[in-house]
């Protein structure tokens, strides 16, 4: 089934400009709710936020979830310091090397937004010559320099910047002639992309799911309890996360990756074996991987205890947790193999 990739990837730039760090994610949780209200599916929430969007299908019975996470990285404030800059606490896993000299934004608990960059104490070449070359980054060196006139707590607390307020890196997304897709964020901000482009798929050839689906938009993934409900009647859960492209991964840039195995679980060689059949007979380009430290929501699910089925694939991805990089056909190919999913019951 045919994906309309221009669609995909414009709904993917303003997807990737929404701040959402897990713990703060109100607003592209919001726009994710539009974009299913528009396409026809009702939507509700989990006590938590989630969003949970159904879609009827030909078979009522043994419903499946598919699942992707709008949280991204991030930080909070942990210090207001002597000097008037900030020293953070991460939200999710990152090297602070990977985010050094971003662009930022604190938020405020009254909703301004104030620019800053990322920054280590000693950052200046002329001043600390080979200490700067030297230096680990760590939590306790690396600090926000606002784009504000402060010098002391009393200034920066004027501007009501508190301990606990979000820090959210710009993304810096960018499309290639070549081909290539480079943004913060992919990770999982592609598969919220591709999942509604094959979403407008099956509603723009007015094909019905082999069986009712929910989609869940998870908020906390990135901090290890995306999911922690899942409707009554679940039979399966499949998970649409980013694929590690890293030697020695056997993921592509220009393809799928269908996980075989994370630092959890083995998911199920039935299921797996059903989507890489799919993705065989439909000419989908895709890679069987597995990945040492990873995690998606359907193998955190599943370690939790939930009694349903579960799967994972999605767009390989290089340099994940750091400045990631994909293609446009891993992204278009992904919701080709979600909408031949949709569509297909697996006896």
């Amino acid at each position: 089934m045919a994906i309309d990739i221009q669609y995909v990837l414009g709904l993917l730039k303003e997807l990737v400009d929404i701040p959402s760090v897990a713990g703060d994610c109100r607003e592209i949780l919001d726009r994710a709710e539009r974009e299913f209200s528009a396409l026809g599916l009702s939507v509700r929430r989990t006590r938590k936020g989630a969003l949970l969007a159904t879609m009827k299908g030909r078979i009522d019975g043994d419903v499946r979830v598919v699942s992707c996470h709008a949280d991204t990285l991030g930080a909070v404030v942990r210090e207001i310091k002597p000097n008037g800059r900030l020293r953070l606490l991460q939200i999710g896993g990152f090297a602070w090397t990977s985010f050094e000299t971003e662009n930022l934004l604190v938020r405020t608990a009254s909703g301004r937004e104030i620019r800053g960059s990322l920054l280590p104490e000693k950052a200046s070449i002329h001043a600390f010559s080979e200490t700067v070359r030297e230096t680990l980054r760590t939590d306790e060196n690396m600090e926000v320099r606002l784009d504000e006139p402060v010098s002391c707590p009393e200034d920066v607390r004027a501007l009501g910047i508190e301990v606990g307020d979000f820090v959210f890196f710009d993304p810096r997304y960018e499309v290639t002639g070549s081909g290539f897709v480079k943004s913060r964020f992919l990770d999982d901000k592609a598969c919220v992309a591709f999942m509604f482009g094959a979403i407008r798929a099956l509603k723009e050839s007015g094909t019905l799911p082999a069986r009712t689906t929910v989609f869940y938009v998870s908020n906390y993934e990135e901090l290890g309890h995306g999911i922690s409900y899942l409707p009554e009647n679940t039979a399966e859960h499949l998970a649409l996360d980013v694929g590690i492209v890293a030697p020695p991964a056997n993921s592509r840039e220009d393809a799928v990756t269908i996980v075989a195995r994370d630092s959890r679980t083995p998911y199920d060689f039935a299921f797996r074996k059903f989507l890489s059949d799919l993705a065989s007979e439909n000419n989908i380009p895709f890679r069987v991987d597995t990945h040492f430290r990873y995690g998606s929501d359907a193998s955190l699910a599943a370690v939790a205890g939930f009694d349903a089925n579960f799967a994972c694939f999605g767009p390989g991805v290089d340099a994940s947790h750091s400045y990631e990089r994909t293609t446009i056909r891993a992204v278009e190919a992904s919701g080709e193999l979600l909408a031949a999913y949709l569509v297909t019951d697996r006896k």
